[in-house]
């Protein structure tokens, strides 16, 4: 979907229309969820503090989350979806990937499916999309991008590789700002660039990720469309209006968090081993702290209880902007049965 949340509030208050626009966060703090295109002009994204983004684009809206809304179209956009496959795998509200190679509609071309897609979306929501479509799901995702908004790209087999070797080596899936100046350095500019490198090479300075460089930029990723994509984490958190210094105070966010993210565990049925606190500074940088215990759990209780003791491991360096709290090795990475602990109040 092309910048979701914010088309979303643009298209239900017409009056937000046509002005740059940023879901989240305000001009005092916070962090910004998405922005409109038009904000994106002004160099505005998702992630960034939106004091930052005031100061980019002083004409800046802000309009507060309504995720529920979200939820309400992206069930909308994946009923679609299925209507054409059962080889679904979402990644997020507004995005996913589908794999139409035996499709519903008998229909050969995933080019004209994609377009076709695209235009239902656009007549039962009154929102754009964009789509890539190719031999695999790296490179699909890749040409998603190309000619957004509202756009698609069609990548065919025999030229994926020019494809990727004309691209800056920003402009692929999974490398970060970090590991593009990173490969900057290293003389690594372009696709072309980095399939000069050898496997070894690629391996010596970025590790396991290397060999996934390697391949990618070859064309070659046999990763399958996973209709049942389990989530490996659940976590809620929240940024505050002003730094907290007080551990007391923390005590009493983290209290709220953990009864945010119980709710979210019971929505689903899911419980895990490990506990992590999440810590933002307020000069931004960030740090975790975990426990993994012994069994599998979901209570507001046994949660609280583990990030309090998580936030006294050690003293906090500066004051805190935002605390979240995350669940992982979640029973839904295992087939067997599992027990729950609970606790009771005697």
């Amino acid at each position: 979907m092309d910048a979701f949340y914010a088309s979303v509030e643009q298209k239900d208050f017409p009056e937000l229309k046509g002005k740059p626009l940023a879901v989240g966060g305000s001009e005092i703090r916070g962090v910004i969820s998405a922005a409109s295109y038009e904000a994106r002009r002004f160099g505005v994204r998702s992630a960034m503090s939106g004091l930052q983004a005031k100061k980019l684009c002083p004409e800046l809206v802000f309009v507060r989350p309504r995720f529920e809304r979200y939820t309400e179209i992206s069930k909308i956009i994946r009923k679609i979806f299925y209507e054409y496959t059962d080889l679904v795998e979402p990644l997020s509200l507004d995005e996913a990937y589908l794999d139409v190679t035996q499709n519903k509609k008998g229909n050969p071309s995933a080019s004209l499916l994609a377009q076709e897609i695209r235009k239902r979306i656009f007549e039962e929501t009154g929102l754009t999309a964009s789509a890539g479509i190719s031999i695999n799901k790296f490179v699909a995702k890749v040409a998603s991008d190309y000619n957004k908004p509202n756009g698609q790209k069609t990548v065919n087999p025999n030229d994926v590789e020019p494809f990727l070797e004309a691209l800056d080596i920003r402009k692929f899936y999974g490398i970060g700002k970090v590991t593009a100046e990173r490969m900057y350095q290293l003389g690594i500019y372009t696709g072309k660039d980095l399939k000069t490198k050898s496997l070894a090479f690629l391996e010596q300075y970025f590790g396991k990720s290397g060999v996934h460089y390697y391949y990618i930029v070859r064309g070659i990723h046999n990763s399958p469309v996973k209709p049942n994509r389990i989530s490996k984490s659940v976590g809620a958190e929240r940024t505050f209006n002003e730094n907290l210094s007080s551990e007391v105070f923390m005590e009493e966010r983290l209290e709220s968090i953990a009864k945010e993210l119980e709710r979210r565990l019971q929505k689903y049925k899911i419980a895990g081993k490990t506990v992590t606190l999440k810590i933002k500074y307020s000069d931004f940088s960030q740090q975790t702290r975990s426990k993994t215990l012994p069994y599998f759990i979901s209570d507001k209780s046994l949660l609280l209880e583990t990030a309090k003791e998580l936030l006294y491991q050690e003293k906090l360096k500066e004051s805190v902007r935002l605390l979240g709290i995350s669940l992982n090795n979640l029973n839904t990475e295992i087939k067997k049965t599992v027990v729950v602990q609970l606790r009771f109040e005697f």
